[in-house]
């Protein structure tokens, strides 16, 4: 289905990141990307290296929040629903709830990690440290990424507790080194997410 073994990092840092596997029938799965009104070049960039997976265009949603009456606008897309992408929802979404799979390490490479940190990642330019957010992950989820990283970059994390789940955080020494794994393949858009 993905000829490259960049577009499998690509899909795999996407599903990490920001993608969601929506299940449709028994066998298959499509892929769900949404982009807040400003990152549209980032999904464009998706799309474009995911490009076996879509049809059609982007499509803009605009969106009030029935609570605050504030107004979201974002991009959305979707992809056709395939057998491949039902065995990868098999892997991310074992039991319906999306989970970090325990050989997350077998399938991190440095653009995977790229597009998880420009989906996920925040630089803290007064700081100069650096966080990859995992959302309501398990403990042991966010200590399997932190070996991960150790494994296959080696990079040395600690995992934090923050307001919406783990994070990974990585000091100003290590944050340089992350961002020289990942800088050559962040988009523009994304630069005041690197250290200079």
């Amino acid at each position: 289905m993905l000829r490259s073994q960049a577009q499998k990092s690509v899909l795999y840092g996407a599903i990490l990141g920001d993608g969601f596997l929506q299940k449709t029938g028994e066998k298959n799965a499509r892929l769900r990307l949404e982009h807040g009104y400003k990152q549209k070049d980032f999904l464009l960039w998706k799309v474009k290296m995911l490009a076996p997976f879509f049809q059609g265009k982007p499509k803009y949603i605009q969106r009030i929040h029935p609570q605050t009456q504030k107004t979201y606008r974002y991009w959305r897309i979707q992809s056709q629903a395939m057998p491949y992408l039902g065995r990868m929802r098999k892997i991310f979404y074992p039991e319906g709830k999306k989970q970090i799979p325990f050989d997350v390490a077998k399938n991190l490479t440095p653009i995977s990690l790229a597009v998880w940190y420009m989906d996920d990642g925040y630089y803290y330019k007064r700081d100069k440290c650096s966080f990859l957010y995992l959302g309501n992950v398990s403990q042991s989820e966010a200590e399997n990424v932190q070996k991960a990283l150790k494994d296959n970059f080696g990079l040395l994390s600690r995992v934090k507790i923050k307001k919406k789940g783990f994070a990974i955080y990585f000091s100003p020494e290590q944050t340089k080194n992350l961002h020289n794994a990942i800088r050559q393949y962040v988009i523009p858009l994304f630069d005041y997410k690197l250290s200079s």
